[in-house]
């Protein structure tokens, strides 16, 4: 954790500063927090495969995660009212640095075929939202407790509001982009 952040302080802020031509180095934006949200849709179902998603999450980022809960009826997908149908973790500092450092350098290189996460994901806000297909990847999943491979996603939420910015930002940490064809 410490050789990324410290990475990130160093290359990051100058690469930025002199990029962007920011005067002072407060300017350089950052990220604040990587939100993940994991949709359980079976949990209608099966009540037990929501909490073996709460497992799964808190095994990936090592923090406990709180339930997300439909706030309507829809009898057509037997919903009910306040029935957990989901987990979200928000993860901040060390534990962020963490799952960053783990995502790029175990993870990604994980998937099958993987060519670069798009740069078609940003929100217009300078936050950037990718979608993990299988829980699988990461290697603190235990293969055999598996029920059901499942995606989630992973929100970087950053200080900018340009998706420029944000881009270079997240490139410049090390998130393997798409590179263009020409």
């Amino acid at each position: 954790m410490i050789n990324l952040v410290q990475k990130y302080k160093k290359i990051v802020e100058e690469a930025m500063m002199k990029q962007f031509k920011y005067k002072s180095i407060m300017q350089v934006p950052r990220i604040e927090k990587i939100c993940i949200n994991y949709g359980c849709g079976d949990a209608t179902k099966d009540s037990k495969l929501i909490e073996l998603a709460a497992n799964e999450i808190k095994a990936i980022t090592g923090q406990k995660p709180v339930f997300t809960k439909a706030k309507n009826s829809i009898a057509a997908f037997k919903l009910r009212e306040g029935q957990k149908i989901g987990v979200k973790v928000t993860l901040q500092k060390e534990k962020m640095w963490n799952f960053i450092e783990n995502l790029i350098n175990v993870a990604l290189p994980r998937v099958r075929d993987f060519r670069g996460i798009p740069t078609t994901s940003f929100d217009g806000r300078g936050n950037y939202t990718l979608g993990i297909k299988e829980q699988i990847i990461f290697t603190e999943v235990n293969f055999d407790e598996i029920k059901r491979v499942r995606g989630f996603d992973i929100t970087f939420v950053t200080s900018t509001n340009k998706d420029f910015e944000a881009l270079a930002l997240l490139t410049a940490i090390g998130l393997p982009f798409m590179k263009k064809v020409s």
